[in-house]
């Protein structure tokens, strides 16, 4: 029997990497002569990199920008060859804020561009950023200002660049802009576009700590900046990820948008490696609607050959979802055991987790047993 583990990390309590490890314990215990791979994932969210680095050979490494704040900040990178990888989240992650630290449209994303830059001129060629997880709502105007763009009110005061300021943005200037050589990849953990009901502002705003009385002029002012760019981005799936930074790697970088499940499957060679699994275990932290738009769980699940029975895992699962067959997922198990907090159930994900999985385990082998009896 093959068994692939391929989790996504459950926010706020396992990496990917550690909840993948609890699986293989849980399995092992029933199935120990079973050929079980790990393989944990991201999907371009937070925790992506350290995903991609337990399965391939990237250097990590760590250069000076500005941070949030504006002050100097150490962001992290990975590189491979003339290729490197970073994360929105490494620089303005939501967990880096409690909710009353919260300040969408006040923190800054400056250091992306300026990193940018950086690996560029020591040679990098292709640059991927995951733009998953942020607590930002800016329109990649950070990014941008960070790569050489100013940007101006109607009286020509040069304005801050970050979300509280879209709403004044009347002139963009572009004298200080570098040429970018290198070819920038935004890779996305949704597929919500950047204006509307389903946009940056509507969708994540609240998340981040966007007031109700700021996601409708936030979402016009977005709409606004970009008919000065152009207006069609707005309306080009994914370019709603990290509060519209995905938009402006497009419009300020000339960059493209990348799914970041089938980005991560095609560097993990999925398809390849999975070709022989019986069982593909899947999961994250909760399984709700945005997973079902296609977050790790579910693209993988899709690319799963017809052979293999996908199983999703998960710390819980939203009670409007009741069938994920459709979704190519047999079955999902939240690990939840009883009634408990937040706090309570993060505290005991492990447990919980190995605890699900010997049970799950221990099912199959019994109905294994039975059918080939």
């Amino acid at each position: 029997m093959k068994i692939l583990m391929m989790p996504d990390s459950f926010k706020g309590s396992l990496s990917a990497k550690k909840a993948a490890k609890i699986l293989e314990k849980g399995f092992r215990e029933v199935f120990p002569s079973a050929v079980i791979d790990l393989l944990p994932v991201g999907d371009g969210g937070e925790g992506t990199l350290d995903a991609l680095s337990q399965n391939i050979s990237l250097k990590e490494e760590w250069q000076t920008v500005s941070g949030w704040d504006g002050q100097p900040f150490s962001m992290r990178y990975m590189h491979f060859q003339d290729q490197a990888f970073f994360e929105m989240a490494d620089l303005v992650g939501l967990p880096m804020f409690s909710e009353e630290q919260r300040r969408p449209l006040e923190l800054l994303t400056v250091g992306l561009g300026e990193l940018i830059l950086y690996l560029q001129e020591n040679g990098i060629k292709k640059i991927y950023i995951g733009v998953g997880g942020s607590a930002t709502v800016d329109g990649g105007i950070g990014l941008a200002a960070g790569l050489g763009y100013r940007f101006y009110d109607k009286k020509g005061n040069l304005l801050q660049p970050n979300g509280r300021s879209l709403s004044q943005i009347a002139r963009i200037d572009e004298t200080h802009v570098k040429e970018l050589t290198a070819e920038i990849y935004a890779v996305t953990d949704v597929k919500n576009i950047l204006c509307g009901e389903t946009g940056a502002s509507s969708i994540f705003g609240p998340q981040k700590g966007l007031k109700p009385e700021e996601i409708a002029v936030t979402d016009q002012s977005l709409r606004s900046v970009y008919s000065l760019i152009d207006q069609e981005l707005v309306d080009v799936p994914g370019s709603g990820a990290g509060g519209g930074l995905a938009a402006g790697i497009i419009g300020f970088a000339g960059g493209k948008i990348v799914h970041g499940i089938d980005f991560v499957l095609d560097v993990l060679e999925f398809d390849q490696r999975s070709r022989d699994a019986d069982f593909i275990i899947v999961g994250e932290g909760k399984m709700d609607q945005q997973s079902m738009a296609g977050k790790a769980p579910v693209g993988i699940a899709q690319r799963a050959p017809a052979t293999a029975i996908v199983l999703a895992i998960c710390g819980s699962v939203d009670q409007e979802i009741i069938d994920f067959s459709s979704y190519g997922i047999t079955a999902c198990f939240p690990i939840i055991g009883q009634p408990e907090d937040l706090n309570e159930a993060v505290e005991k994900a492990e447990i919980n987790l190995e605890r699900t999985s010997l049970n799950i385990a221990r099912l199959i082998k019994n109905v294994r047993s039975k059918h080939f009896a």
